[in-house]
């Protein structure tokens, strides 16, 4: 009994350590999360689905489907976002872009996804947030914050950028940084936002690598008082993940997600 006693004691001791670690030592609480602790397609009160094939704005390449498990399913704890080759309506690939929208949205807190993202020149996976209200206008006015994306002709590349009506890719004044890994397609990391009033910071597992500051000017500099939720998707092709061209010889590829955790 008194060894069960130490083991639970260590065992308490050793979680608490984790959760300081992971919380980058303020006092968050968990407030949603997917654990993927379920078999079949993702928990439909947490994730809807974009769909479509009409290439995005990017001119990309797949059309993402609804609620089929070729492209989006869950098994052995962990989510599939499944880029496949194959004839698909309009389009010769299909995917899915799994959405939060109004059934986790937040302002402010720390979003933690868990990933191992595809491999293969023409993928283009990213892990990122979006306006729920769009209370500004449209793209990219009320803002949107790229946590992760990856390409796959440059595979030990991370990127972290945010958009806004000042700062956008657009008109070439996007602000951003990148992070390099050389295992981001073998090994699981941890994807972090960190995200209050005052700045936003880009974490991959416990390295910094991006900090966007408040200016405290306009909505234009910063939109980021209002709801964000989350997207998780696989793209193929795109004017960035296509630039390289796509290698058809990869397909089927995955980005494979551990687990969704936001803290407020």
């Amino acid at each position: 009994m008194k060894r069960n006693i130490l083991l639970a004691t260590l065992l308490m001791a050793c979680c608490c350590q984790v959760v300081t670690a992971q919380t980058d030592d303020r006092k968050w609480q968990l407030v949603w999360s997917d654990e993927f602790d379920y078999t079949g397609l993702p928990d439909s009160t947490k994730w809807g689905y974009d769909t479509g094939g009409h290439g995005w704005g990017n001119n990309e390449k797949q059309f993402y489907t609804v609620k089929r498990l070729q492209n989006a399913s869950v098994k052995n704890g962990l989510l599939s976002i499944t880029a496949v080759k194959e004839k698909y309506k309009n389009a010769g690939y299909t995917s899915a872009r799994l959405l939060s929208k109004n059934k986790g949205d937040w302002k402010y807190g720390r979003i933690e996804v868990r990933a191992q993202l595809p491999k293969g020149r023409g993928l283009w996976p990213a892990i990122w947030m979006l306006p729920t209200d769009w209370k500004y206008g449209d793209w990219p006015i009320s803002g949107e914050i790229d946590i992760m994306e990856h390409v796959g002709y440059l595979p030990d590349s991370l990127f972290g950028t945010v958009h806004t009506g000042a700062y956008n890719h657009r008109i070439g004044t996007q602000k951003g940084n990148n992070i390099f890994r050389n295992d981001v397609s073998s090994a699981f990391h941890n994807y972090v936002l960190v995200w209050d009033e005052n700045k936003m910071e880009i974490y991959v597992d416990d390295e910094k690598y991006f900090t966007f500051n408040n200016e405290k000017k306009t909505e234009k500099e910063w939109p980021f008082d209002q709801r964000f939720h989350l997207l998780l998707n696989v793209a193929v092709g795109g004017d960035w993940g296509g630039k390289k061209g796509i290698d058809d010889a990869v397909f089927p590829q995955s980005m494979q997600v551990d687990y969704v955790r936001v803290y407020q």
